[in-house]
């Protein structure tokens, strides 16, 4: 085991929570991205997603981020109708009557990213392996991962939602001091933690103009056209990001209806490598965050 893998588990544990966040990002950044943080003067978008954990903490970001609350949030903005529906809330795991569960649903903590598991059939899920995976999601407070602030004070429930399909299309939008400038379209994207599949994501702008830069998800070979609801999901974009600095805004389409997926403000928590590298600078341009 090389002193970077020691790092990494020392980070996963939590052995830098002590840190100040100011302190703790300018470590992670360093051992991340192999090169020190500029917070000072931040030009990249990573740099800049830095600065923004620091000194733009607006208290409606934490409604935003919480996978339960945000549903109202939306619907006021673009309508019930593009919201997928919830079946139920729960503060404890044990609360769950899955025999009042249909045979397929989603289940995901409300607090955190990536605890989301698909069910697409109640009689083969593995239900003491379920609450382990989330009864350890319950305990952690994501915000010591990275210092996303705004999921500090979320509180920690279990979310079950209806189930909408399998292999969806992700568009992410992502809009910077309120306009939408890149599509990040993922493609195949399962949101089963306990089966991680590969993903390939293709980058575009809003004229659906294909990018030649992207980040950890390879890009796919096939050519995809504009989708029919591109111009709507942007519009949506824009109702969400008005007034903020950087908001990514994810959406599915479902029977031929924009359905929401999340709202994020510091995609990979600001950690993410660009390829090429100059990219990075290049989304950093586009984000003002002192004006």
């Amino acid at each position: 085991m090389d002193i970077n893998q020691i790092k990494q588990i020392l980070i996963n544990k939590g052995a830098l929570n002590f840190l100040p966040d100011k302190k703790f990002l300018e470590v992670v950044y360093e051992f991340r991205m192999n090169k020190k943080l500029n917070l000072e003067n931040p030009k990249t978008f990573n740099e800049k997603l830095q600065w923004l954990k620091l000194y733009d903490r607006n208290p409606e970001y934490t409604k935003m981020v919480d996978k339960y609350e945000v549903k109202k949030y939306v619907s006021e903005i673009i309508g019930e109708e593009h919201i997928i529906p919830t079946i139920g809330v729960y503060d404890k795991f044990d609360e769950i009557n899955f025999g009042e569960l249909p045979r397929q649903f989603v289940m995901k903590c409300t607090h955190d990213s990536g605890s989301t598991i698909v069910c697409k059939d109640k009689s083969e899920l593995d239900i003491k392996r379920t609450k382990t995976i989330i009864n350890k999601r319950l305990k952690n407070n994501y915000f010591y991962s990275c210092r996303e602030w705004a999921y500090k004070n979320v509180f920690p429930r279990i979310l079950v939602e209806d189930y909408i399909g399998e292999n969806l299309t992700d568009y992410r939008i992502y809009c910077f001091n309120g306009e939408p400038k890149y599509i990040y379209m993922y493609i195949s994207k399962n949101e089963d933690i306990t089966k991680p599949e590969p993903e390939t994501c293709n980058i575009y702008d809003t004229n659906w103009n294909l990018q030649n830069f992207k980040q950890k998800s390879p890009q796919s070979k096939i050519e995809y056209k504009k989708p029919e609801k591109l111009d709507e999901m942007i519009e949506m974009a824009k109702k969400f990001s008005y007034g903020i600095k950087f908001l990514r805004v994810d959406f599915y389409i479902v029977n031929n209806n924009v359905l929401f997926g999340e709202l994020t403000f510091f995609p990979g928590g600001g950690f993410s490598k660009f390829y090429p590298n100059d990219a990075d600078l290049k989304l950093g341009n586009l984000l003002n965050i002192k004006g």
